[in-house]
């Protein structure tokens, strides 16, 4: 058993018998555990005010970046779920789950994707706060729903936090089962894009000689 001062109610050891700071004859009392004590500690209560602090910091970054973009309209806003439908449709659910009823779609860049430069880009993601900005690029020079539907699986992959290597070798090796195919798409121009920057990031898909463009998935 601890002992407790009735006076200024310092716990003590059970051996002790008077309080050490008021000298005052103790009292038995229940044993005091070091996890009630550290749950109760100035430690405890300054790590809840730093995560309280974080997840505000947090929540603010993220009002932030939606608010500094602007939205897709109407037609933007149909054209991206008709692309959303083609990966349900091909089995890409946990993909398509993430763009349905996670990621909040801009039309412009936010104030953190204004100071990145871009060449070639149809789409820009921000992991982790699942922000993805489409621009124009992405619905004038896409062929069809199938087209957008490919980069989207590509920009799916950075809301999982995978880099550009992993998400151009996925979307390329998916690509048949998507119905994105050499023979249908091969002359659109997000095709031959897609597929050069492929080989820059997956060059080991690309080491087959005799074949299109070295390229070992054909």
């Amino acid at each position: 058993m601890n002992k407790k001062c009735p006076n200024c109610n310092l716990i003590s050891f059970g051996s002790v018998k008077t309080c050490p700071r008021c000298k005052t004859a103790l009292i038995e009392t229940e044993n005091i555990t070091s996890k009630r004590n550290f749950l109760k500690s100035e430690f405890v209560r300054r790590v809840e005010v730093f995560l309280f602090a974080l997840a505000f910091t947090l929540c603010g970054f993220y009002i932030s970046l939606v608010l500094s973009a602007a939205p897709l309209d109407t037609n933007e806003g149909i054209k991206v779920q008709r692309a959303i439908n083609i990966l349900k449709e091909k089995g890409f659910d946990d993909e398509a789950f993430l763009l349905e009823h996670l990621t909040s779609f801009r039309r412009s860049d936010n104030w953190l994707n204004m100071s990145v430069k871009k060449e070639n880009a149809y789409a820009a993601t921000n992991f982790p706060f699942e922000v993805m900005t489409l621009y124009p690029e992405f619905f004038s020079r896409s062929t069809d729903d199938t087209e957008r539907a490919a980069i989207l699986l590509h920009e799916a992959k950075h809301l999982e936090g995978k880099g550009e290597s992993a998400a151009y070798e996925y979307t390329w090796l998916n690509r048949k089962r998507l119905g994105w195919t050499l023979q249908k798409y091969g002359a659109s121009e997000v095709w031959l894009n897609v597929r050069s920057q492929t080989r820059d990031y997956a060059p080991n898909l690309f080491v087959c000689e005799g074949k299109e463009f070295g390229d070992c998935t054909e």
